[in-house]
């Protein structure tokens, strides 16, 4: 069912620490599933970055309930609000909102953060051999799909470290996912399902990610119109839109922006 079994095999016999990288969604939840069917339970450790208002509601006690390991969490001092806002001014001329070439959401908020505290992680144990285990698919893009599933991770591979990056499911449908969670006798966060005829979520992330389809968008918008709120009025106090030449609201009312006369 995993990538690299054989290796991964050899990584255990060798006593190395899993740290799942858990953001709540689906691809976690079922890479988690099948990990612990291969990995001791002393060998993982689950982690989750905690991405505060701009997160869905109860993604921490889902996690929870559908583990069973105790759920370490990690917050930035910092908010997505506040990154935004920080950038807008401090460079006006360049746009604030993080894209697809420019995810400093994922790397402020969440890499940065799973990587701190698994080096302080490893070193309270003494452990010198880890691997960070995140939920990427080959099917979710093309540029997901040439990712290497196992790899060194060269940024914490130093001081007498050996970190491996590692992608169990990489090469799974989203059937086998949803399949994976089934096996298990649990059921994908409330987010993915249909509500009064309308489609859940395809994938999880913030409620508002650049990287989420418009059918993503419009669903955050019906659960959270507190929240979609805020993102537009943070587009306009900072006088950029959120995706390249659209705001938010077109995105989730599928209209275009006007062209200038």
């Amino acid at each position: 069912m995993i990538l690299e079994r054989k290796k991964i095999t050899d990584l255990i016999k060798r006593g190395a620490i899993f740290y799942v990288s858990h953001s709540g969604g689906k691809d976690s939840q079922a890479m988690y599933a099948a990990l612990t069917q291969l990995v001791p339970d002393h060998q993982i450790v689950v982690v989750h970055a905690d991405l505060g208002v701009v997160e869905w509601d109860g993604v921490q006690d889902h996690i929870k309930a559908t583990i069973h390991h105790s759920l370490n969490v990690v917050q930035a001092a910092k908010t997505f609000f506040d990154m935004v806002e920080h950038r807008a001014r401090t460079r006006p001329d360049v746009p604030p909102w993080p894209s697809s070439s420019t995810r400093q959401c994922t790397s402020d908020l969440k890499r940065g953060l799973i990587y701190k505290f698994i080096r302080a992680s490893m070193k309270a144990r003494g452990a010198t051999l880890a691997l960070n285990c995140t939920g990427i698919r080959a099917q979710e893009s093309s540029g997901r799909a040439r990712k290497e599933p196992l790899r060194l991770n060269a940024v914490l591979s130093k001081a007498g470290r050996e970190v491996y990056e590692y992608m169990p499911i990489h090469h799974l449908t989203s059937a086998h996912v949803f399949a994976i969670i089934e096996r298990a006798g649990q059921v994908p966060f409330h987010a993915y399902r249909v509500h009064r005829n309308r489609l859940g979520n395809d994938r999880l992330s913030c409620v508002f990610c650049i990287m989420g389809s418009a059918n993503d968008l419009r669903h955050g918008a019906r659960c959270r119109p507190d929240l979609y709120q805020k993102y537009l009025e943070l587009e306009e106090r900072t006088g950029w839109t959120m995706f390249n030449g659209k705001s938010l609201k077109q995105r989730v009312e599928g209209t275009t922006a006007r062209k200038a006369a």
